[in-house]
């Protein structure tokens, strides 16, 4: 799952002209379910946020959870996170779970965030809507569960120590940078075109 956390001092999400979701002082979540998305997923973001320490203590120093400052938090489904624009001008939303997934994840997610004690206003899934905040800071700040996923066996059996990333869309990568210079082979001066490869064991 993708979500954009932005810090708020108001958010309110309107359809048709008609206020459906309102908070004061708190967090705007952008949500976005991926395929193979699951509720253990959910339990983790939702988890993850409700103990994220982005506001202010008595010093001003960000060390505050929304929990800790009586927030609420406004949900806002965003299928858009998953925008592929490597093609064209046009972005593609392919890489977004399935419509019916997406929406049992996301309601999912809402409840497991109140379950972290935190008041949880929605927008309406699948609908038009018109979102206003006032970002407070600003802070806006990215979660990605997929960078916290495992690494798949055949990185697992790597013997050399690599520098692992994750490329545009989301697949991890490993630089030969890196692992060229555990195997005594220097990487070319100036090469700007990025190489990679995955040392396999012996």
């Amino acid at each position: 799952m993708r979500a954009l956390l932005q810090r708020v001092t108001e958010a309110r999400v309107e359809v048709d002209g008609r206020t459906i979701g309102a908070i004061g002082s708190g967090m705007l979540v952008l949500l976005c379910a991926m395929p193979g998305d699951d509720e253990a997923v959910a339990a983790d973001l939702a988890r993850k946020i409700g103990r994220l320490r982005v506001f202010r203590d008595g010093e001003g120093r960000m060390n505050r959870s929304i929990h800790d400052v009586g927030g609420a938090a406004l949900v806002i489904s965003q299928f858009t996170l998953a925008a592929d624009t490597s093609r064209g001008n046009r972005p593609g939303f392919s890489g977004a779970a399935a419509p019916d997934m997406a929406k049992a994840l996301y309601e999912k997610f809402c409840d497991l965030l109140r379950a972290e004690g935190v008041p949880v206003e929605t927008g309406a899934f699948g609908t038009e809507m018109v979102v206003s905040l006032t970002n407070d800071g600003p802070v806006t700040i990215w979660l990605d569960t997929v960078a916290r996923q495992p690494l798949p066996p055949h990185m697992r059996r790597c013997r050399v120590p690599l520098t692992i990333f994750r490329d545009y869309f989301g697949n991890q990568r490993c630089t030969t940078r890196q692992a060229a210079s555990e195997r005594g082979r220097a990487p070319i001066a100036g090469r700007i075109r990025p190489r990679w490869r995955v040392w396999p064991g012996n």
